[in-house]
């Protein structure tokens, strides 16, 4: 039960964190929202650490929890990106369906095939991404629609990585530190590419506000994925915070008034539906 109620806390966290970090991106760009969103997460995190204490951590767990935050910070700046240039509501979930079947694709080989709830969230999961790149004009061009899925495919690859990977490095129940390793490791991965594209590095000052929103959000979404790991399965913790589209596609039906066509509406549903399934 620990594991369900940290796994839907993550998911709450970080739908909203995307929701706040889509906003950002749309203002200042994908790669600066979060570059800057992970440094107010670090500071907040040194913060904690120094109030609370947690021991240093080994090396790998040091290694592990940057790798973790490389593919986790990829993922995030191709579902910025995404969602700076196209839809909330579609980006989120489809970015969703990968990060949680990557996990369960590993658990095939350390703890066996799924069982038969799971394998049904697997079609869900075909048919969400079939149903989200429809246009209103039907399927007369589908490799056209499913090509503009490719960033938020990739960004769910990414998520998947995460999620293996800072469990693997949260294992023996360290917590902030593995989460500072992993901001690090995100923050170096940006820099470099600020760096390399000579990409200017101002902002707006009025948007720091709203990237300090996301990086907490962002950070929350983390801590409790750790906590629900720790907790229970790998699969689970991954498939329950999975559920973070279903926050960001009602804020962006709220906030932004985001319209969706009845075909991607079943889309949607269909791939929260699949999410759920591999749970049971």
């Amino acid at each position: 039960m620990a594991s369900i109620i940290f796994g839907l806390a993550s998911a709450l966290s970080w739908g909203a964190g995307d929701f706040t970090g889509g906003l950002a991106a749309r203002r200042v760009g994908a790669y600066r929202s979060v570059f800057y969103a992970e440094v107010v997460g670090i500071l907040f995190l040194f913060l904690v650490i120094a109030l609370i204490g947690e021991d240093l951590p080994g090396v790998r767990v040091m290694l592990f929890s940057a790798l973790a935050g490389a593919f986790g910070t990829i993922g995030l700046m191709l579902l910025y990106h995404a969602m700076a240039v196209g839809m909330m509501s579609i980006a989120a979930p489809v970015s969703a369906l990968l990060a949680a079947a990557l996990p369960v694709a590993v658990g095939v080989f350390t703890e066996g095939l799924p069982d038969v709830p799971t394998l049904i969230g697997f079609g869900f999961a075909l048919l969400a991404i079939w149903m989200i790149s429809q246009s209103g004009e039907g399927v007369k061009d589908i490799l056209s629609h499913l090509s503009d899925l490719k960033l938020p495919l990739l960004a769910g690859l990414g998520f998947g990585f995460y999620f293996v990977l800072v469990h693997e490095a949260t294992g023996g129940g360290a917590v902030i530190w593995p989460m500072v390793f992993s901001r690090a490791g995100g923050m170096t991965l940006v820099t470099a590419y600020l760096l390399l594209t000579r990409s200017t590095w101002k902002i707006e000052w009025n948007a720091l506000p709203i990237i300090s929103l996301n990086g907490i959000l962002d950070l929350g979404g983390n801590f409790f994925f750790i906590l629900a790991g720790q907790a229970g399965r790998l699969d689970v913790a991954s498939v329950l915070s999975s559920l973070f589209p279903g926050t960001t596609v009602i804020l962006a039906w709220i906030f932004l008034k985001e319209r969706l066509n009845r075909s991607q509406w079943v889309g949607v549903f269909a791939a929260l539906t699949a999410i759920v399934l591999m749970t049971i």
